[in-house]
């Protein structure tokens, strides 16, 4: 499989390191692309040393090549995804180098999305609204928050499913 994880800027990023190494593990092609909020959080250098591919940034020699990573792609993963990120591709904002590769993915391959927010967030009705959006387009497979303390502290829902447990709903969407 050809898997592109997408990672946006929330503190669970690190996390998606972890999904890469077992994509890797299991035999799969990875490469990755990052919002710039998520080069806060984990450099893409960390990214690159990990798949053995260059990440695909809005600063990097590659941002025009998000056509091309696209078609690449069997499966993509937003992981961890924001609900600024979820927000713009519900309503079609391209306005990054992650959100324009999404949009330009060939019709049928599907993304799986690893949402990560505050429990408020999570169940704020605009995100819950954007999320049914997304279903209603279909081929976007939603992997839920898991119940934790989140690093602001609040107890719930919204911290970024185990990276094996991404890893296998890619493999699933993949099949299905």
């Amino acid at each position: 499989m050809h898997l592109l994880i997408g990672v946006t800027g929330g503190i669970a990023a690190y996390k998606a390191c972890e999904l890469t190494s077992l994509a890797l593990k299991a035999g799969h092609d990875v490469r990755v692309m990052m919002t710039r909020r998520a080069t806060d959080f984990v450099g893409p250098l960390t990214f690159a040393a990990l798949s053995g591919h260059p990440v695909l940034t809005d600063d990097s020699e590659q941002a025009l090549d998000h056509i091309q990573w696209a078609k690449w792609a069997d499966v993509t993963c937003l992981a961890p995804l924001t609900a600024s990120t979820l927000g713009r591709l519900a309503c079609g904002i391209c306005d990054d180098v992650l959100t324009t590769t999404v949009m330009a993915l060939p019709e049928g391959r599907p993304v799986v999305l690893g949402p990560a927010m505050n429990t408020e967030m999570w169940f704020a009705p605009v995100v819950q609204r954007n999320l049914r959006w997304l279903d209603e387009l279909g081929g976007f497979h939603v992997v839920p928050p898991v119940d934790k303390r989140l690093a602001c502290g609040d107890l719930g829902p919204g911290g970024l499913a185990e990276p094996a447990d991404l890893l296998a709903a890619c493999e699933r969407a993949l099949d299905g």
